[in-house]
């Protein structure tokens, strides 16, 4: 067999299994989208995204997603918060600054993290987090710090800030979305630094010898040279770690406290989409009004990390040939 015909051999079978998976994705799209059509034509697509109660099993049911919406969003939002700077420092520390030595130690061990079963994950948040923010941590900051501000007798904080602590500290449960977003984020910060961790060894080493001959030292280095030439591979890799964070179930399922209600604050329990369908699909009745309804949360779910995936592939697009003085 001459090369030019295992060429185009291997080529035709490497373009059938990318065609293949392309299908694959528009049939399970196709599917989802199908199912999920009953529940906005009959309830109304305005009533199911924007209501505000989650009913589904009650006679008549309410099928407002609002709550999981934001469930999802506030979640997403302190995780992200957490994670991605801790995420993008630790990418800096390991490729930039740590000893060869550690690197090597480290960048397998974040690896190793990044696939870490989040189940385990869940059930360390749910039996030791979780206690532990409601018998310790609430005591501390409800009870005792309130009344150590008091006693300093200080305007507006021993009055204000004091009330405040009282009121707003106290954590009755510790299943909720403070519990789920620190779980959230050793799941994400891993999927984080090791993408960051690339993009930022992918910078050509004559970049940083040039900023060395012109007096640069290196934190000058790194943060005018080195961050903005793999912005690039670094917003791909915020950006996938929110897809991370948005579309992981079993520990929001176990640790963010299954209630469906539009969370007010960072100790109030919510219901994140992907725990609600997890939760929920096996008592819902084949064909029914609940059943079409969750594949409408799921819906909603593939069309945010759709998005995602085209935002950070147009952001790898755009900077891929960002160079060293070009304006970003």
């Amino acid at each position: 067999m001459k090369w030019q015909t295992k060429e185009r051999t291997v080529e035709l079978v490497v373009s059938s299994i990318g065609l293949v998976s392309v299908i694959v994705l528009l049939l399970i799209a196709f599917f989802l989208f199908k199912e999920a059509f009953s529940i906005f034509y009959k309830a109304g697509a305005m009533k199911v995204l924007f209501g505000t109660e989650w009913y589904p099993t009650y006679d008549p049911p309410s099928f407002g997603m609002l709550p999981l919406i934001a469930g999802t969003v506030a979640v997403t939002l302190i995780t992200a918060l957490i994670a991605i700077p801790l995420g993008l420092a630790t990418a800096v520390y390991v490729a930039e600054i740590a000893h060869y030595k550690v690197k090597e130690f480290l960048k397998p061990l974040i690896e190793m993290l990044a696939s870490f079963p989040s189940v385990v994950l869940g059930f360390f948040g749910m039996v030791v987090i979780a206690p532990f923010l409601s018998n310790w941590l609430s005591p501390v900051l409800s009870e005792r710090l309130p009344e150590l501000l008091r006693n300093t007798h200080i305007p507006f904080i021993s009055t204000t800030i004091a009330d405040f602590c009282y009121s707003k500290l106290f954590i009755a449960s510790g299943l909720n979305i403070s519990t789920a977003a620190l779980m959230l984020t050793v799941r994400a910060i891993p999927v984080i630094s090791s993408i960051a961790e690339d993009a930022l060894t992918a910078v050509p080493r004559t970049y940083r010898e040039a900023s060395y001959s012109l007096g640069a030292n290196k934190w000058e280095t790194i943060w005018r040279v080195v961050i903005p030439a793999s912005v690039s591979g670094l917003s791909v890799a915020v950006i996938l770690g929110i897809g991370t964070i948005i579309g992981e179930t079993m520990i929001v399922l176990m640790v963010a406290g299954g209630a469906a209600v539009i969370p007010h604050w960072i100790f109030d329990p919510a219901r994140p989409m992907p725990s609600a369908i997890a939760a929920e699909m096996a008592e819902a009745p084949y064909r029914s009004l609940h059943y079409h309804a969750l594949f409408g949360v799921g819906a909603i779910l593939f069309i945010i990390t759709f998005l995602l995936s085209l935002v950070s592939d147009f952001i790898s697009k755009k900077y891929r040939t960002v160079r060293i003085g070009e304006k970003i």
